[in-house]
């Protein structure tokens, strides 16, 4: 048996990490949009990128090491160094080599508008402002925000039976660009856990697919779509499944809270599908949900449109039947295999549930075993406005 008690700390709870962020004058009103974070040792490091095939420079340059260790990521906000060509890898190798000499085959990483040559002076006159013995995790997770209203971080201690016990921390940011592909986003992930790169790349590869890859605000794929996982191993304490468990717990969170601050969202919404003929087809259910713009839209209003939810899941591809499906809100069902349920009291009902912050919209395909979660959010007036003018 094993325990899993919430602690404070975020990238900095493990053993050996150190993180903090300053300002290197890419926000506005010297806002923090520079971090890293630094191990005392080098780590091994599994990694998961986006799907976008125009890759931004920070994972072309990451791919092009091969198998390494790294003990320092290097991240920027406001500059995506995407679409940027050669230059944009030359640029990280020339900021790269700049950092202390006890830095060991550092990465970087960066988030921000794409197109823009990365204002690598600036970045490179700021380096000298880091304290690499510093452990101010919070900073670091502020400093890699964009468009998020509020930073992202959470962390673990895991008790085993045995009396060891390993850390895992981690923290993320991400609000717009986000699609059931990975997100707009950058998650940092921290453990002491005594754990092969092996079994990091599987445990990370099968959490990003219920985690990350089942968030939603607008259903698009960014360009620097980024998980990194390290391990610094100094617990000398592993467990498979206790370490399995609170990497998905962490990255649960994270995902949560990157739809909770959806651009302009208000709502933030777990689609809960069931009964589909195998897990494949709830997945593509749950995802035409958290992704549908009329449902969205719905959402914003706070209308019980459940016909809008009837009409996606059939829309979807995956195997459906108006006579075996059911749909509820929350505890409200609306819908029941062919029995309409939606009268005046029950809409009422339905309509106090989407006024709520958070909610769970289920449905039950009557079809099968297969099962799978989403989450989404509300689309609104905010959205617009936010990217009408991003780049300003």
């Amino acid at each position: 048996m094993y325990k899993l008690v919430k602690v404070e700390g975020g990238v900095c709870a493990a053993d050996g990490f150190y993180a903090d962020g300053i300002s290197a004058g890419l926000k506005p009103n010297n806002a923090l949009d520079m971090a890293f974070i630094h191990s005392e040792v080098e780590c091994e490091i599994a990694s998961v990128f986006t799907t976008n095939k125009m890759r931004a420079a920070p994972i072309c340059h990451f791919r092009l090491k091969g198998e390494f260790k790294t003990n320092f990521i290097l991240i920027n906000a406001k500059n995506a160094n995407a679409m940027t060509g050669k230059a944009g890898i030359t640029d990280i190798d020339e900021i790269l080599k700049e950092l202390p000499k006890e830095v060991k085959n550092p990465v970087m990483s960066s988030t921000g508008v794409i197109g823009v040559p990365l204002p690598k002076e600036k970045i490179i006159g700021a380096l000298k402002s880091f304290d690499l013995s510093k452990k101010s995790p919070s900073n670091a997770a502020k400093a890699i925000m964009t468009t998020d209203s509020f930073s992202k971080e959470i962390a673990y201690r895991v008790e085993l039976e045995d009396g060891s016990s390993f850390h895992i921390g981690a923290m993320a940011k991400g609000a717009g660009m986000i699609n059931p592909a990975m997100a707009t986003m950058l998650c940092f992930i921290t453990t002491d856990a005594d754990v092969s790169k092996a079994e990091m790349q599987e445990l990370l590869d099968e959490n990003v697919e219920v985690t990350f890859n089942a968030a939603s605000v607008d259903g698009d794929t960014s360009t620097n779509d980024t998980v990194m996982l390290l391990s610094s191993a100094k617990s000398k304490a592993y467990d498979r499944a206790a370490f399995k468990e609170a990497l998905y717990e962490i990255m649960t969170f994270l995902a949560r809270e990157m739809v909770r601050d959806g651009e302009g969202a208000t709502k933030l919404v777990t689609y809960e599908i069931s009964g589909a003929k195998d897990d494949r087809e709830a997945e593509i259910v749950a995802k035409a949900l958290s992704n549908s713009l009329l449902v969205k839209t719905a959402l914003y209003g706070e209308d019980p449109n459940w016909g809008r939810i009837a009409s996606t899941v059939g829309a979807s591809g995956a195997e459906a039947n108006e006579e075996t499906l059911s749909i509820s809100f929350d505890d409200v069902c609306v819908y029941e295999r062919g029995e309409l349920y939606f009268d005046a009291a029950m809409e009422a009902k339905a309509a106090e549930v989407m006024k709520r912050d958070s909610f769970t919209i289920s449905c039950d395909l009557g079809l099968g075993e297969g099962s799978f979660r989403a989450y989404g959010c509300d689309l609104g007036y905010k959205y617009v406005e936010i990217n009408a003018d991003y780049r300003t």
